[in-house]
């Protein structure tokens, strides 16, 4: 029986004529106890629906970090000290993504240390793949895209240029290539800046574009004078 239904049985009694019997048995103070418990009286000392449900579910958030300071080592203080470093990977997780999206929104040069030859960058990214280290193969084979074009005079040779820049000089003078280029150079910047992991299909994509461009005809750019 709850201690309101308790209460009201004692209530019950108290206030019974002396024609009723005070020991009743616990069906029938419990049928009285109800009814006097539903006498508006009562309803209107209970408080409002919404501040029950609050309250219950305060009740409920306590019992739970009672059980979780329980279980955890240290009891409350462990507890701290595991929300805390819970709090800690979050915002490290935020920032290592934060830092990875501003990395890759910026404009990113395309060739940096040593120069190297189209048949250096390509033999690197073999070397790479057969590792299965597919990001550094997919970024040496889009430099060996962009090198062979240098070489083969389509591009100029340019300190500093993005990937970006390079697809879309590229695609001016073999417009048969120029999505395929513009896709290459999105997958370059979200792989080596971006920190998406690349796989086998990625690098085999880029050596399909490699061989495509190395294959094409360019188109004569006629300088109009204005």
């Amino acid at each position: 029986m709850s201690a309101a239904l308790v209460l009201a049985a004692a209530l019950v009694r108290l206030a019974a004529p002396r024609r009723v019997p005070i020991d009743l048995g616990r069906d029938e103070a419990a049928a009285l106890a109800r009814a006097e418990l539903a006498k508006p009286v009562y309803a209107e000392q209970r408080p409002p629906l919404w501040q029950r449900v609050l309250t219950w579910l305060i009740d409920q958030v306590g019992s739970l970090l009672s059980r979780a300071a329980q279980a955890a080592p240290g009891g409350w203080w462990g507890l701290l000290v595991l929300a805390l470093a819970a709090a800690a990977v979050v915002v490290l997780v935020r920032w290592r993504g934060g830092a990875a999206h501003r990395r890759a929104s910026v404009p990113q040069p395309l060739f940096v240390g040593r120069v190297r030859s189209a048949s250096e960058h390509r033999s690197a990214a073999e070397a790479f793949a057969a590792r299965g280290a597919f990001d550094d193969a997919v970024r040496e084979c889009f430099r060996a895209v962009v090198r062979g074009l240098e070489e083969r005079g389509l591009l100029d040779e340019r300190a500093g240029r993005t990937a970006d820049e390079a697809a879309a000089d590229a695609g001016r003078v073999l417009p048969d290539c120029a999505g395929d280029l513009r896709a290459g150079a999105r997958t370059f910047d979200d792989v080596v800046y971006g920190g998406h992991p690349a796989g086998r299909d990625t690098y085999q994509r880029l050596r399909e574009l490699d061989d495509a461009v190395a294959a094409a005809r360019p188109v004569r750019i006629l300088a109009v004078d204005a």
